[in-house]
């Protein structure tokens, strides 16, 4: 699309237009990354805060016995489940970049679970259907795009995307659910 687009701009003369374009959106994007990294360097320290206070690790334990229920093929104290819980306690939060780090964890220390095969275990799908879904209590990321761009009210969007990323992650744990028993039922 983008060679498309520059061809037809050269065609009908229009480059000038292109090239503003072009110049305009890399301003704008570093804009926006520089207001993005000072948005989450102040999430991650309040994340790390709550991490040596012992919140993280009070949410984790709330956490455990459903997780537990989502991911049963983890044997109870293995690494791969704190790794779980870190990457949906980061989630939870808004702060996809700091899961990011312990979702691969968590897939390192499920892939040895699997006994390094090439296939990806249930665990593993589960883990990246979650991950990807994930429900959001602050969506950081977002809130800060929006004070970007002047919002009036940044923070309007935290209800919608908790209500959006519940049923996201409802539909990811249930579609997850229905292939596992539809597989299972073929035997295979």
């Amino acid at each position: 699309m983008l060679v498309i687009g520059v061809v037809f701009a050269a065609i009908n003369g229009r480059m000038s237009e292109v090239n503003e374009a072009i110049f305009s959106g890399a301003k704008d994007a570093v804009t926006i990354c520089i207001g993005l990294i000072s948005i989450l360097v102040f999430w991650l320290g309040l994340m790390r805060i709550a991490e040596v206070a012992g919140m993280l690790r009070g949410l984790s334990r709330l956490m455990e016995p459903f997780v537990r229920k989502i991911f049963p093929e983890v044997p109870k104290g293995h690494p791969a489940m704190g790794y779980i819980l870190s990457n949906m306690s980061a989630n939870l939060f808004g702060l996809g970049n700091a899961a990011t780090p312990m979702g691969i964890k968590a897939m390192q220390q499920l892939k040895e679970l699997n006994g390094h095969k090439d296939s990806a275990s249930r665990s593993m799908i589960t883990l990246l259907a979650i991950n990807t879904a994930s429900i959001t209590l602050i969506p950081t990321t977002v809130i800060s795009i929006r004070m970007s761009y002047d919002s009036v009210a940044p923070t309007d969007i935290v209800g919608t995307t908790l209500i959006a990323t519940l049923c996201s992650t409802l539909g990811a744990i249930l579609i997850d659910r229905f292939f596992y028993y539809r597989r299972l039922r073929k035997g295979r």
